[in-house]
């Protein structure tokens, strides 16, 4: 296995490398800026690593790790226009930049892509165990978001149902991650569930930081406004 840094460098790389289409403009000029725009990366580090941990290279995992981070921007410029937040990773956010019509619909092409990217496995045989791995975590991720969404409105939501809206909201996602690396990687069902369950793990105590921060935090350091979640 490799350092953070490698697999930054790797991931950032391979950002760099995507070829968009020259026209419309309009609907690619937004993805490329929010990819750009960098992150943690912290998603496709954990496929990567997953992956090479389990026996395989990183480039038998690199259109894997793409998809994931596409489609995890992808909920990122959804989740701004719903949350009408300004500032992403200490730059405008898309709706900002360009207007809500624009954010949707980049957005929506940007889930595209990433399906398109998670698919191309090296192996035809693990297609569908990836497809289905992929599309159940992204119905997951849709319904953390509207347990969110009606949080919004109440003042009693319990420990257990803000834990459970997190778990959906994010933790599927790097648990999700953790498991497409092994599963590339050709690595035993228990092995690919411990993974997953460690990615999720690790993705509630994301989370928890993450939301600590939105409430105590310095958006200088923060990069995006505080209260907005």
């Amino acid at each position: 296995m490799n350092t953070k840094e490698w697999y930054a460098d790797y991931i950032n790389q391979a950002v760099n490398d995507i070829k968009y289409p020259v026209e419309p403009e309009g609907l690619y000029a937004p993805i490329a800026y929010t990819l750009a725009s960098g992150g943690k990366r912290l998603r496709p580090m954990l496929l990567l690593a997953a992956c090479e941990a389990c026996g395989a290279s990183a480039d038998s995992a690199v259109n894997q790790a793409l998809g994931i981070e596409m489609y995890h921007n992808f909920t990122l410029l959804h989740d701004d226009v719903m949350d009408r937040a300004d500032v992403r990773r200490g730059r405008p956010t898309v709706h900002v930049k360009w207007d809500d019509s624009t954010a949707i619909l980049s957005g929506d092409a940007m889930l595209t892509m990433a399906g398109q990217l998670v698919m191309k496995v090296v192996d035809d045989k693990i297609l569908r165990p990836v497809m289905e791995l992929f599309n159940t975590t992204a119905m997951e991720v849709y319904e953390g978001q509207q347990y969110d969404m009606d949080f919004e409105h109440r003042d009693d939501v319990t420990i257990d149902e803000y834990l459970n809206m997190i778990r959906l909201k994010t933790s599927v996602l790097l648990g999700a991650a953790c498991k497409l690396g092994a599963i590339v990687a050709g690595a035993d069902a228990a092995t690919a569930d411990s993974l997953y369950e460690y990615g999720t793990m690790l993705g509630l105590a994301f989370q928890l930081q993450d939301d600590y921060l939105d409430t105590f935090g310095d958006p200088a350091v923060f990069g995006k406004a505080i209260g907005g979640d």
